[in-house]
């Protein structure tokens, strides 16, 4: 059962005469937990609803289409409470935040409705077999699994869940019932590597076709670890000897499946000095949220986009001088891109800045960590130009704080500039450091 918020206004569910505050018990006779049950039991072109009203239950029928909304409105996405971490894995990164920060960064899910509804990754040890049935009969695809290892006992020490081990048979039935299933190994020196690392990708290679991918991420260290497992970064050598063992492996899977499966993260090439692999590499880019061709893409869409630059300079006002900031990961293929649109466009002049990450410790290099502050101490004093762009990574979801709970409005009161987000991909961010719009915008 779940309470109703708010209904829409003109919506087929005001018609019906369901309100706020009403609870909706069933749908088609079937029980309303949460989202999935909701979504899935929806789709029916033909709806019966049941629903109390001050302990009063009353029915109502509504007609629709498969896919459309009636129009009520939840407390929560989820209609329900958020699943949270049972686990204690060695590497858990919000273990290494430090005290002070808002209490939402603290929170830890494993909610496999979140990996349905926005991609995160599960670890399995919430779930139980009525858990793997309805995600069966409800055909909930992909799932998107933190696996790290294989090895029953192995994953047992990694995350402290006596659990971790056992759900690992839902990983087979998953796969049997057409579950597509993306993965990703949080590689751990001395724990999960190496011949374990072999491990793990022979044993998931296994569930192939609905293996879709595996990525391969190493290890974020910051520098508050006290009383924690002691974990060692990857130094390039040995960076440099998992890309060599993760590219032979996928290599033998794309000669047998016709597809790689299994990635190492953008990181890795980085921390070992080797170039990061062209395009065609990445096939469907399926693991880009994880890091895994990030640079890889803008380059590619960047060279595209510069076919077109006539379409981006429509509005162009010179001259106009930009800096932009970024993380010590990405500073190289930023500064290139700037370099050759300055090459490109007269009037334009645009300096890139690689910001530090001492809030968490710089071995930290991805700019969706750094911080308001650590950007505004690096600046100081410096002349910015017309304007100062930033990742948009560096803000959450709501789009209006960074980690630190600065905002873009005190970090432009700080530094003197007006300071604004810019998107990830090629045609934002070149729309951001020309200062023009979209057509149609």
């Amino acid at each position: 059962m779940v309470t109703v918020e708010s209904v829409e206004a003109h919506s087929a569910a005001a018609a019906a005469g369901i309100a706020a505050g009403d609870i909706l018990v069933s749908i088609n006779g079937h029980g309303v937990r949460d989202v999935l049950d909701y979504r899935f039991y929806m789709t029916d072109t033909s709806v019966r609803l049941i629903l109390t009203r001050d302990g009063k239950e009353y029915a109502v029928k509504i007609n629709k289409g498969e896919h459309d909304d009636v129009g009520m409105e939840f407390a929560t996405p989820l209609m329900d409470k958020k699943h949270t971490c049972a686990n204690k894995c060695v590497f858990c990164f919000i273990d290494q935040m430090p005290k002070g920060l808002r209490k939402t960064l603290y929170f830890k899910d494993d909610d496999d409705r979140l990996s349905f509804l926005h991609g995160n990754y599960v670890t399995l040890t919430n779930l139980h077999d009525e858990d793997i049935d309805r995600l069966l009969t409800m055909h909930i695809s992909p799932v998107n699994v933190s696996v790290h290892t294989t090895n029953p006992e192995l994953r047992v020490k990694m995350m402290k869940n006596k659990r971790a081990g056992e759900v690992l048979k839902y990983l087979p039935r998953l796969a049997e019932g057409g579950i597509a299933l993306c993965t990703q190994i949080v590689l751990c020196k001395n724990l999960n590597d190496g011949k374990e690392l072999d491990r793990t990708m022979h044993d998931l290679e296994k569930l192939y076709p609905a293996l879709r991918s595996c990525a391969i991420v190493p290890v974020g260290l910051t520098k508050f670890r006290e009383k924690l497992y002691p974990l060692e970064m990857f130094n390039p050598q040995e960076a440099a000897k998992v890309i060599a063992q993760v590219d032979a492996f996928g290599a033998e899977c794309k000669k047998k499946h016709g597809t790689r499966l299994f990635y190492c993260a953008d990181e890795l090439y980085l921390k070992a000095g080797l170039p990061l692999p062209e395009d065609d590499y990445y096939e469907e880019y399926s693991q880009i949220q994880n890091g895994v061709g990030m640079i890889t893409s803008l380059e590619t869409e960047f060279r595209t986009e510069l076919k077109y630059l006539d379409e981006y300079t429509d509005g162009f006002k010179p001259p106009r001088r930009v800096s932009i900031v970024t993380g010590v990961a990405a500073y190289d293929e930023i500064k290139s891109v700037a370099d050759r649109l300055c090459e490109r466009v007269d009037g334009l002049e645009v300096t890139v800045y690689k910001i530090i990450n001492h809030f968490f410790g710089e071995s930290v290099t991805v700019a969706g960590l750094l911080t308001g502050k650590d950007v505004a101490e690096q600046l100081a004093g410096r002349d910015l130009g017309d304007e100062l762009l930033f990742p948009r990574v560096m803000l959450r979801a709501d789009g209006d704080l960074f980690l630190d709970d600065t905002t873009p409005a005190w970090l432009s009161a700080q530094l003197g500039v007006p300071a604004k987000p810019s998107g990830g991909d090629a045609p934002e961010l070149i729309h951001a450091i020309l200062g023009t719009h979209p057509q149609g915008e």
